[in-house]
């Protein structure tokens, strides 16, 4: 239940109630704030489906809880992947992708009690007023900078942060050598008082974050830049109109949003932001009189085929694809099971599969099933109280998962929860309750399996909370009962059930998946045509770009492309390249584009798909009997298709892209992504 309303301004006030539960013990809980640049893969999901779990299973505990979620909009990032999708500025570009973020945590089924935009204007005076109460603690001067910087990390890193080709290991970049003057923090003044609070206070979790952490605290703290003089887009800095905010010391202070949540008992983020959210922003919250979070949890990384997911090394894997095929429940399941919490762990599509078919629709599905189909044929729907079996209920240890969930095991919690529904599965196997002729003893057998299902209910609302609310629904039972309180045996009362659909559809054919977004993808088919390009001007307003003018056999095009950085003019021009023809024209600084030119990014190259044994105009295929659409298309529906590079081949749902006469190729690496 949410404690808030959203007024038109976008900022948020509290309702009645939620001053009434003031009084109850606070749980706030935060996950970091996500860059723009991409919509969301299943790393950024896990973080907040495993942030949901927590919150809920706090308000199971009628605690007072409020989950922050938001997306990170100042950054270049959003800038540059402006451009390169073709909208007119950044903030159509930002509008356009928080809405996109917050359809997939609405999709996940995300409570979260606010969405932070750090383009809101709530959130530039709340940085302009935390950035007064530092500077008026002298800890801010000007300074002049020189250093390699990382436009990935969209942070400064020394040449110890690198990987044996000079690179950085996230994002295989090399930084560039940047010097210009910027605003500095004075973070090398808190490093000892840093140390006490990561010692005494216990701030950092797991151990070995902890220790990382405080290994580069004795190294030595270096004072950070906070602004920079070549950014147009950002929060301006305060009585400096040529400086604006480093996105960081920006970001950061979304936390302090719900200032009355303050400090946050939880912070979670991913191992490799670790040293902005364990040095840098506990040095600011001291800084600016305000006290540090109780502990932030680095968790690992789920990666695929041994890399970290990102959209350089082309990897991702969109999480509403898999819980369109899977199931919301059944994705949130095996993030909670599947991997420790804090620890890496490769993602297995098979083994989500597999977890689905055996442990969601066989135990807990069949539990429920045959549990009230009995009920229903033998005992006219109808349950009658009775006494508990502790037989029935010896393997349930309440307090050992509140334990694990307190300890931020939910790995632990929901492997305790599933062992007590098999238990309850083995009872049903030794009642043979089908066989039992007694109504007395069956009403017995039957209402001790329901109310085992009652309590699963309650314990499985933060994993599955749409199977919990299926549950609550057959069992009849009130929305204010669900509390972790009544997690006990013996509170059912008399109930009649509505035993509904079986809960979990197992998985049995692999290519169902592959049916379905081939079907999808016939509703917005790309129109991709092979274009030669015959001329090549500078965009007259925009350095990375270029105005290319295509051939496209019947007709010729304008396309603004930002291949400037990759591609001298004379490189470019006769090559037959692809061109997604159908569009919709857009403005890119003043200049029409009326399509896009494909290229493959990995890391720091791009290179443009090409078909050079194609004539202009030759029509690109991913499969020949569907048919190209006509119809303009926008970037919403692009974005759906996810095209990839493998063995320098173009390749779209595991068909090849080809023309009549060849394959599209592009001369970079595997996993690279086409955009």
């Amino acid at each position: 239940m949410k404690k808030q309303k959203q007024t038109e301004e976008g900022t948020f006030k509290y309702s009645q109630e939620s001053k009434d539960k003031m009084k109850k013990k606070k749980f706030y809980i935060t996950t970091p704030i996500y860059y723009i640049n991409d919509v969301p893969h299943i790393g950024h999901a896990y973080t907040t489906v495993i942030a949901d779990i927590l919150a809920r299973w706090h308000r199971l505990k009628e605690e007072d809880v409020f989950l922050i979620v938001g997306t990170d909009e100042n950054s270049q990032k959003t800038v540059q992947s402006s451009i390169k999708l073709g909208f007119n500025t950044p903030q159509k570009y930002a509008d356009y992708m928080s809405e996109k973020w917050k359809e997939t945590w609405k999709k996940l089924n995300i409570s979260n009690d606010d969405f932070i935009r750090t383009t809101e204007e709530r959130h530039t005076k709340l940085v302009l007023d935390f950035t007064e109460k530092v500077n008026k603690k002298k800890d801010i001067y000007k300074g002049t900078y020189s250093g390699l910087y990382c436009e990935g990390c969209e942070a400064f890193v020394t040449e110890s942060d690198l990987n044996a080709e000079g690179l950085c290991p996230l994002h295989l970049k090399k930084p560039k050598e940047i010097q210009e003057e910027n605003y500095f923090f004075k973070l090398s003044k808190y490093q000892n008082q840093l140390l006490r609070a990561i010692n005494e206070k216990n701030l950092v979790h797991p151990e070995s974050r902890k220790n990382e952490i405080i290994n580069f605290i004795k190294q030595g703290l270096r004072d950070i830049s906070i602004s920079r003089q070549s950014l147009v887009w950002g929060i301006k800095f305060p009585k400096d109109e040529h400086h604006r905010f480093y996105v960081w010391f920006d970001a950061l202070t979304n936390y302090l949003h719900p200032k009355d949540y303050w400090p946050a008992d939880l912070q979670i983020v991913g191992k490799d932001i670790i040293k902005f959210h364990c040095i840098i922003w506990p040095a600011m919250l001291m800084s600016a009189g305000y006290k540090i979070p109780k502990k932030v949890f680095a968790h690992g990384f789920f990666t695929v085929n041994g890399q970290k997911m990102s959209k350089s090394l082309g990897n991702s894997i969109d999480p509403i694809e898999l819980a369109n095929k899977y199931g919301v429940d059944a994705l949130r399941y095996y993030y909670a099971r599947e991997i420790p919490f804090g620890n890496d762990g490769d993602f297995s599509e098979e083994q989500l599969k597999n977890r689905l078919n055996n442990e969601l629709a066989n135990e807990l599905g069949n539990l429920v099933s045959r549990t009230l189909t009995i009920i229903e044929k033998n005992l006219s729907s109808e349950i009658k109280k009775d006494k508990s079996d502790k037989e029935l209920f010896k393997n349930l240890d309440i307090k050992q998962i509140d334990k694990f969930m307190l300890d931020l095991e939910p790995h632990n919690a929901i492997a305790a929860i599933f062992h007590f529904i098999h238990s309850c599965n083995q009872y049903v196997n030794k009642k043979e309750p089908w066989k039992i002729k007694d109504k007395k003893e069956l009403n017995k057998v039957l209402y001790n399996l329901t109310d085992a299902i009652r309590i699963i209910s309650i314990l499985i609302q933060p994993f599955l909370p749409e199977t919990s609310e299926k549950i609550i629904k057959q069992l009849s039972l009130k929305e204010n009962e669900i509390k972790l309180e009544n997690a006990l045996p013996g509170l059912l009362k008399d109930i009649k059930i509505k035993k509904g659909e079986i809960l979990f559809k197992k998985i049995e054919d692999e290519g169902d998946f592959q049916n379905i977004k081939e079907s999808d993808n016939k509703e917005t088919i790309l129109n991709l045509k092979v274009a030669i390009i015959n001329k090549v001007e500078d965009h007259h307003s925009a350095d990375k770009l270029y105005v290319l003018q295509v051939d496209l056999g019947t007709e010729k095009k304008q396309i603004v492309s930002g291949l400037k950085n990759y591609y001298k003019k004379e490189d470019l021009i006769g090559k037959s390249v692809v061109v997604l023809s159908n569009l919709k024209p857009s403005t890119l600084r003043g200049i029409r584009s009326d399509g896009m030119l494909l290229a493959a990014d990995y890391g720091e190259k791009l290179v443009v798909l090409e078909a050079p044994k194609s004539k202009a105009g030759d029509q690109v295929f991913i499969q020949e009997n569907i048919k190209p659409n006509k119809e303009e298309i926008t970037i919403d529906q692009f974005l759906k298709i996810k095209i990839k590079i493998k063995n320098k081949k173009a390749i779209c749902e595991n068909k090849i892209l080809h023309t009549i006469k060849e394959d599209i190729t592009a001369d970079i690496e595997d996993g690279a992504s086409v955009k």
